[in-house]
């Protein structure tokens, strides 16, 4: 009898496969990084070639540190990094061009002229989200535009479009021979292309957006059976049973199932979603309304999310860009050297500001330099953008629950890479003025990818099952007061205020 389900982990840096037992517990992971391409300023690429070849071999690696096969294996979930987009031909399984990231802003231009009737809010009562850069819609629309034959093949019927959980799903399963073309509601939610209400795809906005409808996948829930691995695959039959967006599926492993649960996800980026259960909840604070899960035939439940584009990395850019750090985990102790910023704030709007704000405009911003400043205050400094972008996302998150006669937030459950930093979750407690809590199990991402498979196939028979399985780790309280906790924060948003219009037409960058 199989006692174990794997996740595929496709995100923003790397591609992982984790084995999970019954109690949720990790008992094996493959990981392998892919290529960061950034051929111009604001552009950001990934290889979808070389993030399929990676799949094949993480899930190589996570079986035999297990010593396991796939007969030891109940099912297959599937979880990724959302907006970004790849288009392939469905005769030859060859993207046309590399993957667009989300981070990517080259489609502002198509943001303007689709805002120039109705403005960013022009579609925003059917999918629940602004014109941005951020989402799948305009990046398919430059990927027509913009690469020679594209378009006509398109609309052809040659060309497949998919987020990273669909490129992999359609490759799992046989690809060119009978590949499964399917995404699940989270992340067709992420396109700008599917009605909240309806759960499908909404013909006129395609038709604005000029994307053929032939191009996109079925929309299915988050969890059941959508195919099995191929003949040549290590998971050969195995059934492939979930697919749950990345910050959706860590919300799923953190048991945040009912309303006014919510969790925090310290990544590339950083991702807070409040689960409104049932009910749509329309932002009037600048976040996005979403789909949270769907099980099966039982009706989706919905979010309010935060996103933040830049994090993890932040730290990545002191590393690889500054040269400040040698390693991710430097940042910790650099930062602990000092005892504050010395003045020192760090916007890293490197994509313009993601939630509440909105701003394509913005660039990043390192302010409040003196010559008392040092790469220490620096490394504090980028750890409390992280903090202070949270606390902007929960002060519109509590603006919204209040305007709908909820209950504000009263502890933030965090996971992700991130949440190793004890000074940084510290921090987080501190500008935030409630406990930040961290889970036993943090690969949060992963586990609910398998718990949305575990579930279609009998594996685990039902949330209160999967509730059991979690258990706290740590608990930060705060360590300041509202005096210094409003200090810090003015003084950030000041900084902010210096990180936008930057971007003029003649300048996008």
């Amino acid at each position: 009898m199989a006692e174990h389900v794997i996740a595929i982990d496709q995100g923003t840096t790397s591609t992982r496969a984790i084995i999970f037992d019954r109690s949720g517990a990790p008992v094996a992971t493959g990981q392998k990084e892919h290529a960061q391409i950034m051929p111009r300023p604001g552009w950001v690429e990934h290889d979808p070639v070389e993030i399929w070849q990676n799949v094949q071999e993480v899930i190589g690696i996570a079986l035999g540190r297990a010593d396991l096969t796939r007969h030891d294996l109940a099912a297959v979930g599937i979880t990724n990094q959302r907006e970004t987009t790849v288009m392939w031909d469905r005769r030859t399984g060859r993207p046309v061009c590399n993957a667009i990231v989300w981070q990517d802003t080259r489609t502002q231009g198509i943001v303007d002229r689709l805002a120039a009737e109705g403005g960013v809010d022009r579609f925003a009562d059917a999918v629940g989200l602004p014109l941005a850069t951020y989402f799948a819609g305009t990046k398919i629309a430059w990927i027509l535009e913009n690469v020679a034959g594209a378009r006509e093949d398109a609309e052809a019927g040659h060309l497949l479009f998919g987020t990273t959980d669909c490129w992999v799903l359609w490759n799992l399963t046989g690809g060119v021979d009978g590949g499964v073309h399917v995404t699940d509601v989270t992340n067709a939610s992420r396109t700008m292309f599917m009605d909240l209400e309806t759960l499908q795809w909404r013909e006129d906005i395609l038709a604005e957006f000029g994307v053929p409808r032939s191009m996109l996948p079925e929309i299915r829930s988050s969890s059941e059976v959508y195919g099995r691995a191929e003949s040549s695959s290590l998971l050969r039959e195995t059934p492939i049973a979930g697919i749950l967006g990345d910050q959706q599926a860590a919300t799923f492993g953190q048991a945040a199932f009912e309303a006014g649960e919510s969790k925090n996800t310290y990544g590339t980026g950083c991702f807070l979603i409040f689960n409104t259960g049932r009910e749509m909840v329309r932002s009037q604070n600048g976040l996005l309304t979403t789909v949270g899960y769907k099980l099966g035939e039982a009706p989706a439940h919905y979010a309010l999310e935060g996103s933040i584009a830049v994090t993890g990395s932040l730290i990545q850019w002191l590393r690889d860009q500054l040269g400040i750090i040698s390693s991710a985990e430097e940042v910790e102790a650099l930062a602990a050297q000092v005892p504050d910023t010395g003045g020192v704030a760090i916007v890293p709007a490197f994509s313009g500001l993601f939630a509440p704000y909105w701003r394509p405009d913005a660039r990043g911003a390192i302010v409040g330099l003196t010559r008392y400043s040092d790469r220490r205050h620096l490394a504090r400094a980028a750890l409390e953008a992280v903090a202070l972008q949270t606390r902007d996302v929960l002060d519109a998150v509590n603006a919204d629950v209040a305007a709908a006669d909820g209950v504000p937030l009263s502890e933030l459950r965090v996971d992700g890479g991130m949440v190793v930093n004890d000074t940084l979750m510290q921090c987080q407690a501190d500008v935030l003025g409630v406990p930040v809590v961290r889970p036993r199990v943090t690969e949060t991402t992963a586990l609910g990818a398998a718990y949305a498979a575990g579930l279609a196939v009998g594996f685990w028979e039902g949330l209160d099952e999967l509730r059991a399985n979690w258990d706290e780790d740590r608990r930060w309280v705060p360590g300041i007061g509202p005096e210094e906790r409003e200090r810090r924060v003015r003084r950030w948003r000041k900084a902010v205020e210096k990180s936008m219009d930057w971007v003029d037409a003649d300048l996008r960058e």
